[in-house]
């Protein structure tokens, strides 16, 4: 018991060393078995390898571990924890050097800085702004590139070691990314969606050859060029990038970042003898963004609005020149009647698809509350009345849905008149 030794491991000494706010912090246990932590209170909680939760913090505390390959994918792993397990040895499996230091229990982040454990010169990285991999071993699990990824979104003046480079593409030749499961791709890019610049994501796999394999659809869209009168930036997949920064700059919710990911997909199966022109490239999109959904098994919420997103953005753009009963008609397509937030979402969506256009990122955007108001002029009707006139003269079903139509298209060229 007397070896019996807690670290502080990961984010949470990175982060500490960056400056920026701690919010969780894993612990590592060395020299101790189950039983010792059982002994002392400690509940096992993890199902693949030892983890407990503390008494009264109820923060998870690990044991020093080892890992070893033994079949694809981040599945494939013998685990091995005991006593004799010495810290540089659990630090040697983790991911970055930037993510393998450790510190005393008590340490605070502002003590000395030769209380910490860096076998592996993380300290360094850090002040080098540089994202490098511990080991060899990181080719074992493939889950870390994308990992990399979302770190090289988070910390935007980071870059990539070239030898990490040229291991990522060694592990996507090898075929490691084709055996992620889809959950993992999905959890690891979804947080990437949600940091400072997650383009930079993308362009990470992309660079090093695993986006094609997770995401075809968006890798396609390099290369294509679109209308340089309407898109300055010209390359479809430019565009993509800046849609997607402009809705972290309007710090839009997951929803809206994950529909800018899609909403241009169809541009990337443009026959070439039509290019730069795009027609009919919405209703393409959205059945490329379903098939992505499915293989990521996407959230309900993320799939809809995109859905939305793509197949209506270009009349979203254009609904300047539409009247009340076109308003209407699109309102009706976006099911905003019953789904207004959504709807605001997808305006949100369509914002960032405007803003992320060379010299637009600051142009202002009046589709988004001139539809906004016409929303609300539709909602404002009460139907019950409405309804309620309908059927006294005689009309019935369709006839009374037709009816409350007309209110809501008369309540909306109300608005216009009013100076919309």
């Amino acid at each position: 018991m007397s070896e019996f030794k807690v670290f502080k491991v990961g984010g949470a000494v990175r982060d500490a060393l960056l400056g920026l706010p701690v919010n969780d912090t894993d612990w590592v246990v060395v020299g101790a078995t189950p039983e010792q932590m059982s002994a002392r209170g400690f509940v096992p909680v993890g199902r693949d390898f030892p983890v407990f939760l503390h008494p009264r913090t109820h923060e998870e505390y690990a044991l020093a571990r080892t890992e070893r390959k033994n079949g694809m994918g981040y599945r494939g792993f013998v685990v091995h924890t005991a006593a004799d397990v010495t810290l540089e040895e659990d630090l040697a499996r983790r991911d970055l050097t930037i993510n393998s230091i450790a510190a005393p229990a008590d340490w605070t982040g502002n003590d000395n800085l030769e209380d910490l454990v860096d076998p592996y010169h993380g300290q360094q990285d850090l002040k080098d702004r540089v994202l490098r991999h511990v080991t060899d071993a990181f080719r074992e699990d493939p889950v870390r590139i994308l990992r990399l990824a979302r770190f090289a979104a988070r910390f935007t003046d980071f870059s990539v070691a070239p030898e990490t480079m040229e291991l990522m593409r060694e592990m996507v030749a090898a075929g490691e990314v084709d055996a992620l499961v889809p959950e993992r791709v999905w959890q690891e890019i979804s947080r990437g969606l949600m940091e400072a610049r997650p383009s930079r994501m993308f362009e990470i796999l992309r660079e090093c050859g695993a986006l094609v394999r997770l995401l075809p659809e968006l890798d396609k869209l390099w290369g294509v060029p679109q209308r340089a009168e309407y898109h300055p930036e010209i390359d479809c997949g430019v565009h993509a990038m800046m849609v997607l920064d402009m809705s972290a700059r309007l710090q839009a919710p997951l929803s809206v970042r994950f529909a800018c990911l899609c909403h241009d997909f169809g541009k990337g199966t443009t026959p070439a003898d039509v290019l730069p022109r795009h027609i009919g490239h919405e209703q393409r999109s959205a059945r490329l963004l379903l098939q992505v959904c499915e293989r990521w098994r996407v959230p309900n919420d993320c799939k809809e609005l995109a859905e939305v997103v793509a197949r209506e953005h270009g009349n979203i753009h254009r609904s300047h020149e539409l009247n009340a009963a076109a308003l209407l008609r699109l309102l009706e397509r976006c099911d905003a009647i019953r789904k207004p937030q959504r709807f605001e979402e997808a305006l949100l969506a369509c914002e960032c698809d405007a803003r992320g256009r060379l010299g637009f990122e600051d142009a202002a955007y009046p589709q988004r509350q001139r539809l906004g108001n016409a929303l609300k002029a539709a909602l404002a009707v009460e139907t019950g009345p409405v309804a309620q006139t309908a059927a006294q003269r005689g009309l019935k079903g369709k006839a009374i849905g037709d009816a409350v139509s007309k209110a809501r298209e008369q309540a909306i060229a109300a608005y216009l008149e009013d100076g919309a």
